[in-house]
């Protein structure tokens, strides 16, 4: 295989990006109805916020200043009211958006998550399993919050200004100017604020994605990790990435920090020269006790969404930047695609053929040069070579994990670009040298929960390979639940599921790694080579060799050296030749009588 790499994630995110904004709302769009019902509620509650201070002005420049009390009742009334009807609104507007949001997510979810199942094998060389399940949950996560809350409570906060600005003026604008002298220094204050929050956010989501790759390795690898007593040098390096991330929340959290003491700041000198002017002049009679009063309540309703804004302003610029690495993943393409008008595969004979095939996993640094082979229908060849001879290879390519850049593969006489990818790999069996085992029953297991194949047929595969009968000694047989990663499997028996997972599919094409039984006991080696022998009759074979002592019965051995096909023939007639195959035999067999 191929030496993967991962990228670096840049450092992104906006406020404000309108190719965004018009993606999201693809998602969003299908719920539109509730969408507009919310931004009318948002109108409406954005209104009925500026009435108890007009209800409070009244009350005490009608009733209480002048002595009166009969309208005092109606007032009151009229003002829990308005207070009940803002939170049957907010409930409302929060409910829709909450559902909205959901439904939303859920399809971003289930787009992402079908794009990822999508993409070739090179995709995710560069990109750890821990960065793709950030995508999936915290990402997505964020933008649901976003959605839910955020968006509508910024334009309500945005409407609610907006009207206290005019209701101000209105009022009286002489103590309206005393009041905005200083809003542009708060404006500005804010904006710095927000910009020095923007690096820490991202930040944080770079960090968090690095700690979610390296939990994934560091706990599918615990048990070398424990072996060869690494665990320290693992707490460094975890140390490291929780460090990154609690420097950025610092980062975060300290701008968050100035920025609150600092809206309160701005508005108790408002408050105070509010008191100082608006007081002279209702001591004057220039201005009245209630409109004083209603001027300070609307003061402090002025600076709440001010530190509401900040505060959605923030996540907002999370959001955007989870929203650009999302659609990153989406946008990535799919680098083996299948044609627009392929070839219907239903049944094949088996033909395999490699046509003058260049390979490389990176640039030009070739894995294999120039190769070419046939195989006839039920032929079984098997393919030998030192490490890094290009032998894995050859099996990915055949299963189109990833495209050639030179020449072509053939299947039945067709490049295999023209068939689906799904179609070609249903004809194709593979058995790896490390079983995947999903935390399920060992029926699903065994037909990877694929409703076509009956449990009489996985049955039968399992008997045909000899597995039921550990099967049977499990506690509940095929309804077995197995454990992450076959866990309470041995390692034979993970073997002895692969193949009765090949036999259950019942390919045409098997390939089959060798070294899977290279570290089990001669007893279950000797069941999964019936095993083997049973799935590969009649079908066509290709066997991945690493014990040449297991592949003396095939029809062809194909020698490659430097990703090169040096040498072919049976097994007797490469000994005899005296080539690469002869050395590589004998330095196996001087290794064996060493080790003996």
């Amino acid at each position: 295989m191929g030496f993967g790499y991962y990228e670096e994630e840049s450092a992104i995110g906006k406020i404000y990006d309108r190719r965004l904004l018009t993606r999201l709302w693809l998602y969003i769009g299908p719920f539109w109805v509730q969408v507009v019902f919310a931004a009318a509620l948002m109108i409406v509650v954005a209104t009925l916020e500026l009435v108890p201070q007009l209800i409070l002005r009244r009350a005490i420049d009608h009733q209480v200043v002048v002595g009166r009390t009969d309208e005092l009742a109606r007032l009151t009334l009229l003002f829990f009211g308005t207070l009940g009807s803002i939170f049957v609104m907010r409930y409302a507007q929060a409910m829709l958006m909450a559902y909205v949001g959901q439904k939303a997510m859920m399809s971003l979810r289930l787009d992402l998550f079908s794009h990822l199942q999508r993409m070739s094998v090179s995709f995710f060389d560069r990109n750890p399993v821990g960065r793709l399940v950030t995508r999936l949950t915290n990402d997505v996560q964020m933008l649901d919050q976003v959605l839910a809350q955020g968006v509508v409570q910024m334009l309500t906060n945005l409407l609610m200004v907006s009207a206290i600005v005019v209701v101000l003026l209105v009022l009286d604008w002489r103590l309206a100017l005393a009041m905005y002298v200083l809003l542009p220094a708060l404006i500005f204050a804010v904006r710095r604020f927000a910009i020095s929050q923007r690096e820490g956010f991202r930040d944080q989501r770079v960090w968090l994605a690095r700690i979610n790759a390296y939990l994934n390795e560091l706990i599918t690898g615990v048990a070398v990790i424990q072996l060869f007593n690494r665990q320290p040098e693992s707490m460094r390096r975890f140390d490291h990435r929780n460090q990154g991330v609690l420097d950025a929340n610092i980062r975060v959290l300290f701008w968050y920090a100035v920025f609150e003491p600092t809206v309160v700041l701005f508005g108790a000198v408002t408050t105070g020269a509010i008191l100082w002017y608006g007081g002279g002049r209702a001591i004057d009679g220039t201005l009245t006790l209630g409109t004083l009063v209603a001027f300070i309540g609307y003061m402090n309703r002025f600076y709440w969404p001010i530190r509401e804004l900040s505060e959605r302003y923030t996540t907002l610029q999370s959001a955007m930047a989870s929203a650009e690495r999302i659609f990153g993943v989406l946008d990535e393409r799919e680098e083996v695609a299948d044609v627009d008008d392929p070839v219907e595969l239903s049944q094949i004979e088996g033909r395999i053929e490699f046509r003058n095939v260049w390979f490389a996993y990176h640039d030009e640094n070739w894995v294999l040069r120039d190769v070419s082979f046939t195989i006839t229908p039920g032929g079984k060849v098997a393919i030998v070579g030192a490490t890094g001879a290009g032998k894995s290879t050859t099996m990915a390519l055949l299963n189109r994990f990833y495209d050639v850049q030179r020449g072509e593969i053939l299947v039945d006489g067709v490049p295999i670009r023209q068939y689906r990818q799904r179609d070609l790999r249903r004809h194709v069996g593979l058995m790896l040298q490390d079983a995947f085992v999903y935390t399920d029953t060992i029926e699903e297991n065994i037909r990877l929960r694929d409703p076509s194949i009956s449990s009489a047929q996985v049955r039968r595969a399992a008997a045909a390979v000899g597995a039921s009968a550990f099967i049977e000694r499990t506690p509940d047989g095929f309804a077995t639940m197995l454990a992450e990663r076959g866990a309470n499997l041995s390692t034979g028996q993970k073997q002895l599921l692969a193949l009765a997972r090949v036999a259950a599919f019942d390919p045409e094409i098997v390939l089959i790694m060798d070294e899977a039984t290279a570290s089990i006991d001669p007893e279950t080696e000797a069941i999964i080579q019936r095993g083997i022998q049973a799935v590969t009759a009649g079908r066509t074979t290709i066997v991945i060799a690493h014990r040449l002592n297991t592949i003396r019965a095939v029809d062809r051995i194909l020698v490659l050296h430097h990703g090169e096909l040096v040498e072919e023939g049976t097994h007797s007639e490469l000994v005899t030749r005296d080539g690469f195959y002869a050395r590589l035999y004998e330095l196996q067999y001087e290794a064996q009588d060493t080790v003996g």
